[in-house]
């Protein structure tokens, strides 16, 4: 059996969770592994694109509104919109109030009910005024939020793939990536991140670090209730379910980001 490098892992993070031009070259759990701890590293990426484009516009003398509206299309083109969509499927399963089976088949629809419609406009208003507040304030304080939004969504991936964690159904991401981290590799990763977090926020003065590591903790925190709430439901996650998590602990981070200012 070949062994896992780092490298497939990166390949296996970007090539599942972006559209950018990577090829995954292994399918197997242990790649599946080493990608699911890469997927912070992929977040880190969409996020700096998303800052970038919001920076590009801020420059050229667009508002803040705009540069936060561009900054939330980014990782929704880089997606190709799975996550915002799974994000709404989600919600419908869950609201639906039918037993697993049928829930999943309505997530499995093409169409999108009601409840994923007030879910996917709530939370993409949150994300645009929070961002908009944000770059209103500071350029600076609105990129970091950007970037660490976007990471902090890949990092409840991670969380998501942990051992004891199971798939709803025998086939989809969700059984390629389910229970494949360790528990103990998760957190780890999980503690590199918020420190990786404060210390970025840093730059912009010691509270800023303490706010920006609390955002990163609060998006995994916020991110678990669902998770379980999704595999007490469904019996296990799907790839809606991870898209449902990424888009929740982008939304909470951004949140924290706003408060106290």
């Amino acid at each position: 059996m070949l062994t896992s490098s780092p490298l497939d892992g990166l390949r296996f993070a970007f090539g599942t969770l972006t559209v950018l031009p990577v090829r995954v070259r292994r399918w197997d759990r242990e790649a599946a592994r080493g990608g699911m701890l890469c997927a912070p590293v992929a977040g880190l990426v969409v996020g700096g694109c998303a800052a970038g484009l919001g920076l590009l516009l801020l420059l050229l003398g667009a508002g803040p509104l705009l540069a936060a509206v561009a900054s939330v299309a980014v990782p929704a083109a880089l997606t190709r919109g799975l996550h915002l969509d799974g994000l709404a499927d989600t919600a419908d399963g869950l609201g639906s109030g039918r037993s697993a089976e049928d829930a999943l088949r309505i997530m499995k629809q093409s169409d999108i009910g009601p409840f994923g419609v007030l879910t996917l406009v709530l939370v993409l208003l949150a994300q645009v005024a929070a961002l908009a507040q944000l770059y209103g304030g500071s350029w600076a304080r609105g990129a970091l939020a950007a970037v660490v939004s976007a990471t902090a969504a890949r990092l409840a991936l991670t969380l998501a793939a942990r051992a004891g964690v199971p798939a709803a159904r025998p086939e989809g991401l969700g059984a390629a990536v389910a229970a494949v981290v360790p528990r103990g590799a998760a957190l780890t990763v999980a503690a590199g991140v918020i420190c990786v977090a404060g210390a970025a926020g840093a730059c912009l003065g010691g509270y800023d670090s303490v706010r920006t590591a609390l955002a990163v903790a609060a998006a995994v925190v916020v991110a678990e209730p669902l998770l379980r709430r999704c595999v007490r439901r469904f019996g296990g996650v799907t790839g809606d379910v991870f898209g449902a998590l990424a888009e929740t602990a982008a939304t909470a981070a951004l949140v924290v980001l706003c408060l106290g200012r």
